[in-house]
This record gives C-alpha cells, sequence and structure tokens, in this order.
C-alpha cells in the first residue's frame, strides 16, 4: 500500500481492558485495568498491571486484531479473549481505536530498505 508515494501499512491502535462482569478471577484481574498497543508497544499507563499468565492468552492475538481483517472474521468481530487459566473469570476486552500509517523503510530489518525507526522520527 502506498500513501504520499511511500510504501507502508495502517494499524489499529488498541485498548485491551480487564473485565469481569460479576465472574471471579484466579488470576490478577482489575475491573477496569487496561493498556494500550501502540505500533509493536504495549504502553501502561500509572500503576496499572497485568498477570502475566493471563497476557500470554491474549498476547498472540494482538498483531492481528491491530490489522485491517474482513468485517465477518472473527478477528473482527469477537473482541473479548477468555484468561490462559480455566478456572479464572477474568476476560480481556480488545478495542479497536484509531488507525496509524507505519512505512516500510521505518520498519523493515531489511538492511537495503532501511530509514530512520519509526519510534525516532519525528511527529509530522
Amino acid at each position: 500500500m502506498e500513501r504520499d508515494g511511500e510504501r507502508g501499512f495502517w494499524l489499529y491502535d488498541l485498548r485491551v481492558e480487564t473485565v469481569l462482569d460479576g465472574r471471579t478471577p484466579v488470576c490478577r484481574h482489575v475491573e477496569g485495568e487496561y493498556f494500550r498497543v501502540i505500533g509493536e508497544s504495549l504502553v501502561f499507563e500509572g500503576a496499572q498491571m497485568v498477570s502475566m499468565y493471563a497476557l500470554a492468552a491474549v498476547l498472540p492475538l494482538l498483531p492481528a486484531r491491530q490489522r485491517e481483517t474482513d468485517p465477518d472474521d472473527w478477528m473482527s468481530t469477537d473482541a473479548e479473549v477468555a484468561c490462559a487459566d480455566p478456572h479464572c473469570g477474568g476476560r480481556f476486552r480488545i478495542v479497536r481505536e484509531g488507525r496509524r500509517w507505519f512505512s516500510h523503510a521505518a520498519t523493515t530489518g531489511l538492511p537495503t530498505s532501511r530509514g530512520t525507526p519509526y519510534w525516532r522520527e519525528k511527529t509530522k
């Protein structure tokens, strides 16, 4: 895909929020705590935390959820992921927020195609 003559792609920013809806957690799930996914980064605000065991259930799905998918694909329609512990009532709700453009040159590892890494670029 191109934008302004530059090859690249769009990714959604995500908000990943803990929900219980009356269920009892086993792992450390606090209703309403959240983190964001911006590009490749997990961003936590303040002292919010997530159990690494619970995070293991949702982490593999985040890159797929960041990308455009067909409206009928389950990745577009199903927003909650259960904790990996089968006895835990905790869930993660993944919400797509705004989209960001990433240039290929700013994200590739290929030496002949590299530009300034996206996290070092000045904001436009």
